[in-house]
């Protein structure tokens, strides 16, 4: 028998999962809990890195050619429009992601409905998909946070696909496996690992336009149309820099593919991607449970199986990147929701303790984690204001660094782990130390580096600039960063000038000599 408390809730449950209410609360949660981080330009290396290609691009550098990167054209492009709202580009990022991730948990609850969650577990699974984002590094723009709304979509499309096959409406199936795999096609370009989701998507419409009559003939020309709308997006960048001439598409295909293959993973020990599995698994184990129970009820729905296996394809694409970094398993975050929902739903009280250890877990990491917003700053403005018109480098430290003191960059390959840790050795198409040492001889006036290196060193790199730094080279100034500091170092033949504001409350110190904590540590 049902308690008055659970019949009340289930209620007001009730009343709140209309589309356009849960909309609001989806809305207001997403607002309360990424507010915390509004103009935080150092949340993640990735995204710092993501809005300084796009300003670049938006100013006229070529993404692949001028300034590199792996991830394709449209995330770049995403961050291009961005930069035409007011402000340096940070707050409106967060703002257009902060969008991004309410609209997908307001779809999650829509497809939670579909594989027969109650109102009250569709809204839950809504929040869920909130609160889990920031517990995998997903707190403002990675880009998984843009690219889940288009699959989230997709998957909405897709589990239509039972009734529209009841009902025989082939041609119905068709245009939604067009939109489906348009907008898959699309979510690619933005990052490459939805293309596993998105052959699903299409294998799921084929496989339901021939249960819904349709002949061989139509389905393998159905085929044919979705394998196109999937290529289409990737298909226009490439022709995009085939136009720009050999060398630009030389340069989009390298980077956009056989990069890829080059990276070692293996520059990680194994205990280090051990502990990422275990702390991954860990934070999504409450969702995990609720799958596996809402996965042993029968009658278990059509629905319900569509969205496993769209969780299944999104596992295989996380088991094949190898290095396990958290913010890769963001895409797995909608499907495990939706697949989590009947449980929410049937058992309000393990969806709201599933909730609970996800926010309680989300407040200590946010009271545990240093702000490094103002020394941010700081560090940005002590190199605008001592490199004058020529190009400081960032050795070890923020890219966003470049994008906020308004510098010009000394190497295409400005993203800092890039030349200075092992993982990307020999994975650039250049030789990292080479260039290094390209960068040091043209003398930059300010080189930024950490207290101490975030992953093992490309030796040879590093070995470059510890000697430029320890001949050449004097730090003036230190701010904190996570659990090490980011050094300044300013060129010897220099005067150093201070900004008023660069000490203070950004934690930052001049250094007028250097100290044991100012130098280059070897990797530990």
């Amino acid at each position: 028998m049902t308690s008055p408390f659970l019949q009340e809730a289930g209620a007001r449950g009730r009343a709140l999962a209309t589309p356009g209410v849960a909309a609001a609360v989806l809305l207001l949660l997403a607002f309360a809990l990424r507010a915390g981080d509004f103009g935080n330009p150092v949340i993640h290396v990735d995204e710092q890195y993501y809005l300084l290609v796009g300003d670049r691009l938006l100013h006229g550098a070529v993404p692949y050619v001028d300034i590199w990167d792996r991830k394709p054209i449209g995330l770049f492009a995403i961050f291009a429009l961005i930069r035409l709202l007011p402000g340096d580009g940070v707050i409106a990022a967060q703002l257009v992601a902060l969008a991004c991730a309410a609209a997908t948990a307001w779809l999650v609850h829509l497809a939670a409905r579909r594989v027969g969650a109650t109102p009250l577990g569709a809204l839950g699974a809504g929040a869920a998909y909130l609160v889990w984002l920031p517990l995998l590094s997903g707190r403002a723009a990675q880009s998984p946070v843009f690219f889940n709304l288009l699959m989230m979509a997709a998957a909405l499309l897709t589990l239509r696909l039972p009734g529209l096959a009841a009902r025989g409406r082939a041609r119905a199936i068709v245009l939604s496996g067009a939109a489906a795999c348009l907008l898959a096609g699309v979510a690619i370009q933005v990052k490459y690992t939805p293309a596993v989701e998105g052959a699903f998507f299409g294998l799921a419409h084929l496989w339901y336009l021939r249960r819904a009559g349709a002949s061989r003939r139509a389905v393998g020309l159905a085929a044919l149309l979705l394998v196109a709308l999937g290529l289409v997006p990737t298909a226009a960048a490439l022709l995009v820099y085939a136009a720009r001439g050999p060398a630009a598409l030389d340069a989009f295909w390298f980077a956009n593919f056989a990069s890829f293959l080059l990276r070692s993973a293996y520059a990680y020990p194994p205990d280090l991607i051990a502990r990422r599995l275990l702390g991954i698994s860990a934070q999504l184990a409450p969702l995990a449970a609720c799958a596996f129970f809402a996965w042993r009820v029968r009658p278990r729905s059509e629905e319900l199986a569509i969205a496993f296996a769209w969780l299944a394809s999104a596992l295989a694409c996380f088991a094949m990147l190898g290095t396990y970094f958290d913010h890769y398993a963001l895409p797995l975050v909608a499907p495990l929701c939706v697949a989590a929902a009947p449980t929410f739903g049937r058992v309000p009280r393990a969806m709201a303790a599933s909730l609970a250890a996800a926010f309680l877990l989300f407040l200590v990491e946010a009271v545990a984690r240093p702000s490094d917003s103002a020394g941010a700053y700081a560090v940005a403005r002590v190199v605008a204001t001592n490199s004058g018109a020529e190009c400081p480098y960032v050795f070890v430290g923020d890219s966003i660094t470049y994008h906020l003191a308004h510098a010009c960059l000394p190497t295409a390959y400005a993203f800092p782990s890039m030349l200075a840790y092992a993982p990307e050795k020999g994975a650039t198409g250049v030789d990292e130390a080479a260039e290094v040492a390209r960068i040091l001889a043209r003398r930059p006036p300010v080189i930024v580096t950490g207290s101490r290196p975030l992953a093992a060193w490309n030796e040879q790199s590093h070995a470059a600039v510890a000697a430029a730094l320890a001949r050449d080279y004097r730090p003036i100034f230190s701010a904190p960063r996570g659990d090490y500091r980011i050094i300044v170092y300013l060129r010897r033949d220099r005067a150093a000038r201070m900004p008023a504001d660069a000490n203070g409350r950004a934690g930052g110190q001049a250094i007028v000599r250097t100290s044991p904590a100012a130098r280059l540590r070897p990797p530990g």
